[in-house]
Parts: C-alpha cells; sequence; structure tokens
C-alpha cells in the first residue's frame, strides 16, 4: 500500500512493512509537518520506490526518508541504497529495534546514513521531531532542486582518476565513475571529442567536459565556493580539519566574519577516517566523512564562507591587518587569524613507492578505493588509530588485511579498543618489526618486499593494495621566516614561546603571547599543527574553540 496526496508539498516519505506501525508514524509525522509536508507512506521497499520513481516524474522533491530495517524482500538499507539514485539529496533515517544496532552502525557507510531511529520512539516530542527538525534543516540549506550529476571517465589504475575521484568524494560531490575500457565509458569519450589518451575526462552536471583538470578548476565547476566574497574579514581560519572546522563554527556562531581556506577538501586526515569510535557523543562510532558534513554544514548555518581547493602561501602583517596570499597571487586580510593547517600523511621512501601511488599505493584511507579491494589481499603500513581503523573498515571486503608495524607491538601507538578488535578480526594479521623494503608493478602494483627489522631477512609477497599510514609531516613549510617552528616544523605558541620567561623576538606588547597564540600577535595555532599537541580528534576541535575565545580577547585589546 502507498498513500500519495495530491498536493505539490515537499515530501516524507516512510515506508514499514507493519501496517499499523506504518500508520503510526505517518499520523506522528502528519501532526507535526503535515501542515508544510506532503507525507507519504509505504507498507514495502518496492513499493516505495515506485513512489519516489513517481515523484521524480512529476519534478516533486523529498526531504527525508524514513525507512524500517526489518522489511520482507528488501531490508531498510537495502531500499535506502537504490532510493539513493533516485534522490541523493533526501536525509536518510533508518528505523530500528535494539537488536539492529549494529546493522544501523554500518548502514552509515553504505548509504551515508544521516541518522537511525530505535523503536518505540515515545514520546516523539522528546525522540523524534528533534532529529527531523535537524534533519530538515539541512536539507532546507541545500538546493536539492533535480540536477544532473558528474561523470568521471577514468583508468582503473590512474593516479590522477583516483585523485579526481578522492576529492569529489571528500568534498561530498555526487559523482558516477566510468571506466575508459567499458562500453558506456568509451561512448562518453565519443560523445565529449576525447581520445582517451588523457585522463580523467570529467563532466559535469550541465555537460561541460573536462580534460585531465586542475583541482582549482575542477572544484569551480561542481559548485565549490573557490573565491572570497570580500578582501576583508574578522577572522580567517586556514585549514579545514577538526580545528578549522572548530574554529569556523565557534567564530561565525559568534558574530565574527569568518572565511575559512582548505586546499583539498575539509574534514583532513579525520575526514578520512572509515570509523571514529571515541568521540565524545557518538556512543555507536561515526565515520570521518559523515562528521565532516555535519560540521561543514553547521559552520555555513552559521555564516562561515568556506572556501574549498585554495592554497595558501604567504603571511605578513600590514599594521593592525594580517594578510594572507594565495598561489595565484591574490590576497585577502583580516583582523586576526587561525593556523589550522594539520598535518599530512609522510611518503614511503621505498623504491618503486612514488611511480606507483595513485596506482595501488595510497596514502591515508582512499575510500573510493575500497570497494575495489573485496576479495583481494590489502597491506595497510602503520600502528596508530588511523591505520587500526582502516584495517577494521576493509577487513569487511577483503580477504585479507596485513598491517606492517615498525614497531614491537601496537600497544605504544593504538587505542585499546581499537587493538581488541583486530585481534578479534580472523583475516586480519599483524606483522611487527616489519617494513616495507620495495613496491613492484608495470602501471599498478603487484608485489611488495618486506623485511623484517630484527633477521633483516626479506620476502616477496603478492599485493595489488597497500595504503600507508606513517607518521605525521606539518604544513608549515610556507610559514618558514614568518612564524616560529620547532626542528619537525609544527609551530610554536603560548609558553613554548618563552621556555625563559623572555618574549619571544620582535615581540612589542606588553602581555606574553596568549596560549594559542604564535610570535605573530593576533596570529592564533590550533590542532596538530601545534608543537606537542595531543593529535586527536576532539582535542582539535576544543583547540579551535579555545582560539576563537583568544581572537576575541585580543580583538578587546586592539
Amino acid at each position: 500500500m502507498t498513500e500519495v496526496a495530491e498536493t505539490t508539498r515537499t515530501v516524507i516519505l516512510t515506508v514499514d512493512d507493519d501496517p499499523g506501525v506504518s500508520r503510526a508514524v505517518a499520523r506522528d509525522l502528519r501532526r507535526r509537518y503535515g501542515a508544510g509536508y506532503r507525507i507519504v507512506r509505504a507498507e514495502s521497499g518496492e513499493s516505495a520506490l515506485e513512489a519516489l520513481r513517481e515523484l521524480k516524474l512529476r519534478g516533486d522533491l523529498v526531504a527525508v526518508i524514513l525507512a524500517d530495517y526489518r522489511m520482507p524482500q528488501m531490508n531498510g538499507i537495502e531500499f535506502l541504497e537504490q532510493a539513493l539514485t533516485v534522490y541523493p539529496g533526501a536525509r536518510r533515517v533508518l528505523l530500528t529495534a535494539y537488536a539492529d544496532t549494529n546493522a544501523a552502525i554500518d548502514a552509515i557507510n553504505v548509504v551515508d546514513l544521516d541518522h537511525y531511529l530505535l523503536k518505540p520512539w515515545d514520546p516523539p516530542e522528546e525522540k523524534l521531531y528533534p532529529v527531523l527538525d535537524d534533519l530538515l534543516a539541512a536539507w532546507r540549506a541545500n538546493d536539492y532542486r533535480p540536477v544532473g550529476i558528474t561523470k568521471v571517465i577514468g583508468h582503473r589504475w590512474s593516479a590522477p582518476s583516483s585523485n579526481v575521484r578522492e576529492f569529489l568524494a571528500r568534498n561530498q560531490v555526487p559523482y558516477r565513475w566510468y571506466s575508459s575500457d567499458d562500453p558506456e565509458g568509451r561512448r562518453l569519450l565519443e560523445a565529449a571529442g576525447a581520445d582517451g589518451q588523457r585522463l580523467p575526462l570529467v563532466i559535469t552536471p550541465e555537460g561541460t567536459p573536462l580534460i585531465e583538470p586542475e583541482v582549482p578548476e575542477l572544484a569551480a565547476h561542481v559548485g565549490l565556493a573557490t573565491t572570497p566574497a570580500t578582501d576583508f574579514y574578522d577572522l580567517v581560519v586556514i585549514g579545514g580539519g577538526p580545528a578549522g572546522l572548530g574554529a569556523a563554527v565557534y567564530g561565525a556562531s559568534e558574530g565574527l566574519r569568518t572565511v575559512l581556506i582548505e586546499r583539498s577538501a575539509t574534514g583532513g586526515q579525520a575526514g578520512q577516517s572509515s570509523r571514529i569510535e571515541n568521540y565524545l557523543g557518538f556512543p555507536d562510532g561515526v565515520s570521518g566523512a559523515q562528521l565532516t558534513d555535519r560540521a561543514r554544514r553547521q559552520a555555513g548555518r552559521f555564516g562561515a564562507e568556506i572556501l574549498t581547493a585554495r592554497e595558501v602561501t604567504g603571511l605578513e602583517v600590514n599594521g593592525a591587518a594580517r594578510v594572507v596570499s594565495f598561489s595565484d597571487g591574490s590576497r585577502i586580510a583580516a583582523h586576526s587569524v587561525i593556523l589550522a593547517t594539520g598535518v599530512s600523511y609522510r611518503q614511503l621512501q621505498a623504491p618503486g613507492c612514488d611511480s606507483l601511488t595513485g596506482c595501488g599505493v595510497y596514502y591515508g584511507s582512499s575510500l573510493t578505493e575500497a570497494a575495489s579491494c573485496q576479495g583481494q589481499d590489502v597491506y595497510i603500513v602503520g600502528g596508530a588509530n588511523s591505520a587500526g581503523q582502516a584495517a577494521m573498515y576493509l577487513a569487511r571486503s577483503a580477504k585479507s588485511v596485513t598491517l606492517l608495524v615498525r614497531g614491537e607491538s601496537l600497544t605504544a601507538s593504538m587505542s585499546y579498543y581499537l587493538i581488541q578488535q583486530i585481534q578479534e578480526t580472523p583475516n586480519i594479521t599483524v606483522r611487527t618489526r616489519t617494513v616495507v623494503e620495495a613496491a613492484h608493478g608495470e602501471g599498478h602494483l603487484e608485489q611488495l618486499t618486506l623485511r623484517d627489522v630484527d633477521s633483516d631477512g626479506a620476502e616477496l609477497v603478492d599485493a595489488q593494495w597497500m595504503f600507508v599510514f606513517i607518521g605525521a609531516a606539518p604544513l608549515t613549510d610556507w610559514l618558514d621566516g614568518t612564524v616560529l617552528r620547532d626542528g619537525r616544523g609544527f609551530i610554536l605558541a603560548g609558553p613554548d614561546l618563552t621556555p625563559d620567561g623572555r618574549p619571544p623576538a620582535g615581540w612589542e606588547l606588553d602581555r606574553p603571547p596568549y596560549h594559542l597564540e604564535t610570535n605573530i600577535p593576533g596570529v592564533f595555532v590550533a590542532g596538530d599543527a601545534r608543537a606537542e599537541s595531543a593529535k586527536r580528534v576532539a582535542s582539535a576541535v576544543g583547540e579551535g574553540a579555545m582560539a576563537v575565545m583568544l581572537v576575541h580577547r585580543y580583538l578587546e585589546q586592539s
């Protein structure tokens, strides 16, 4: 059974195979949202899909889809996965019993689930309506009129193709991937007048073909903001990881004209995490992409500008202004700056790795490649939380996952909960005191040479996939000669600038630097780029918020 009212209001759709529950859900929804939305209910996944297709043909909009998990023939996750292709912008909610919470958690990664609700939710005023209110507000903040989708045509073992897919995925840009060897891929190449020698080819929703696009060009064509709205702000935040997003949220929410500048994609290393389980407020875990998307939308809702694919190359003082320079020569200025540039994974210094990067060798999780690892042997280099999270995620579909760790154990660098999970996962093997000696392959990774640190013995293994999570290199070289850093490039701030009780050279104020303030008054640092920082998501967000508090103090005294 499917009920579709004859109105033109935006739709909230609910599907549950139990008629009594279905009517109760629709009743609760109509009571709260009936005046502004059309409530459509269905009693099977198939009938709900038929309703969605009918709505799509009419040009109607669907804001939220609520699906029961336990349905015959097609469960809630399977239904939502198909519903994504019809209405990718609709917010997705899974209705579950307590025993199905693990399935709901899995759905976060499978269908980018926005929320799951435990049944029953009495009273709805406390357990249902607040969730729906937030999801509807988030949906309204975006324009979800029917639009085309970005198409990417490339080769499986192509670093540029992999980079484009990763950029789009991390920036929450929907796209469809076509191999240049497949009939549809060849058809699109021909339609664009491309011979396939230069890949990837990106076709924008408007039908514009882009051959081997650079990141700024790609960003501009897929709707990401790349140009600042003005030339002067109260606060410039450089870096879009957890610290930068935290600073943007608190800065904009407290009335500061705030712009966040990110060179690649918001979220930083945390945004690439398949699942974060020890972040406060998410007892069942949350994916880095989901956390990043929520933070980005939150910052935007408070009025923060977010610029993507803009590389900052310089910082200088011009009177009371702090001037930020971009790689294209343009500049903006602000009363204050927060440096939240984060860190990047160190490159693996082994023969063959450079030439095979993006062709079987990846730095970070590269979740766009995870589906291709199904049934195959995967190697992960590193022993910290990011490596452990990737191992757990990839182990769901890979034949085997091998963690290669230089140290004697995982206990020195990985959280206890992750170590326990890895030990309980039968297809994950941990090889300690082992390093990658070389990577081999013609056009893509085929084999690895592994070396035992203690015995110095070498072993050649077959491998098509290697994900590297080693060390952390701060992205601060562009600050050389301007902001004081330690020997490893991490930014010094607060007490670290005054170990002998004296202010840093050139400091002209009659007070010492604030806790997160650098040697330049009004320029602060937050997150992983700061010397001796905790390197945790929660602490980075906290430092972003604290830096904004210190910005206010600085502005009040300036």
